[in-house]
């Protein structure tokens, strides 16, 4: 039992990697194809205004070296710290949409 579970557990772990960094993908590309959202996205839920498109591509190449590193497993202390790091601001900025889920776009944070 101990040997199926062992050998199972870097798959499992992979998959938990993979599905994290499909998301983060998603925020990342986002920063490149629609900076104007990310601008939006930054006043609105963190209130840092006036993001350049320049500062957006910049955030997103930074964004895509984490969550390459994070997938592959390089680095893990940085890598899996700063995925921690960016999912938490995240969350933590967005707090008020988790109350009121069914109110507006609301249900796509959950």
């Amino acid at each position: 039992m101990q040997t199926k579970l062992t050998n199972r557990l870097p798959v499992v772990l992979f998959l938990l990697r993979l599905s994290v960094f499909a998301v983060f993908l998603m925020w990342a590309l986002d920063k490149f194809l629609n900076p104007g959202h990310t601008a939006a996205v930054f006043e609105n839920f963190y209130g840092i205004g006036g993001l350049s498109a320049t500062i957006s591509y910049g955030l997103g190449f930074l964004q895509l070296l984490i969550i390459l590193a994070f997938l592959i497993g390089l680095f893990k202390t940085w890598s899996y710290g700063l995925v921690l790091i960016m999912h938490g601001v995240s969350t933590l900025a967005s707090w008020r949409n988790y109350l009121d889920p069914f109110e507006g776009p609301n249900l796509l944070f959950f």
